[in-house]
């Protein structure tokens, strides 16, 4: 099976599917992250110098097998047209075909991460000619849960996925991106992630897991 996850940002691919993602190249799917605002970043070219590092040896520790970047900048994604952001996602699609997308979930509070979503809705109309089958929606820690307290922005997972035996190497794994991630009790650490993904699987009555909204399914 072909996999794709769309993350505004390096890191929000692990952050949200990092243990899933290990879970299907253990069971040899093919994975390609899309990383959205690629090309700049507010910190400046030494920024994506080592964001660009800590990717690489992340996505190597998870055996990722391709990883698109898109020519975007990060915190200001909301000032380009629709028009290119929606064909530069509408390219990945078409090119990579996959059958499975995992996209930001929409309540997020980072504006990068709806201006994504909204775009990754448009081209997976189910309307073009390639295979979506299912399209779930991650959760960001950090990003999901903080935002204005209302039914649109609270993340209600219907869908959970065992990754008991992949929680290690998704730490692992996000151990590597030492500029995002912080010492707790900051939502963005290690300890976070592991709690989070602890309840996760006792909500399912397993030892961790990563919980996902089901956006649509062609059965």
């Amino acid at each position: 099976m072909k996999i794709l996850v769309i993350a505004p940002h390096r890191d929000d691919e692990l952050l949200g599917v990092g243990g899933t993602l290990l879970k299907r190249k253990a069971q040899g799917d093919q994975v390609t992250v899309c990383i959205v605002t690629a090309a700049i970043s507010p910190g400046g070219d030494e920024e994506i110098r080592i964001l660009e590092e800590e990717m690489g040896k992340a996505h190597r520790h998870c055996g990722i097998d391709k990883a698109v970047r898109l020519p975007f900048e990060s915190v200001i994604l909301e000032t380009y047209p629709r028009a290119d952001l929606n064909q530069a996602l509408l390219d990945v699609i078409l090119e990579e075909k996959p059958e499975e997308v995992y996209i930001p979930f929409w309540g997020d509070i980072q504006v990068d991460h709806r201006v994504t979503t909204d775009a990754a809705m448009v081209v997976l109309r189910a309307k073009y000619n390639h295979p979506v089958k299912r399209i779930y929606a991650y959760e960001t820690l950090s990003e999901t849960g903080i935002n204005l307290p209302n039914a649109e922005n609270t993340f209600i997972p219907n869908v959970f996925v065992d990754i008991s035996d992949y929680l290690e190497d998704k730490i692992k794994a996000l151990d590597y991106y030492q500029s995002q991630m912080h010492p707790f009790p900051d939502l963005r650490s290690l300890e976070a992630v592991e709690a989070l993904a602890r309840l996760r699987g006792a909500t399912v009555n397993v030892k961790a897991a990563e919980a996902f909204m089901l956006v649509r399914e062609i059965k």
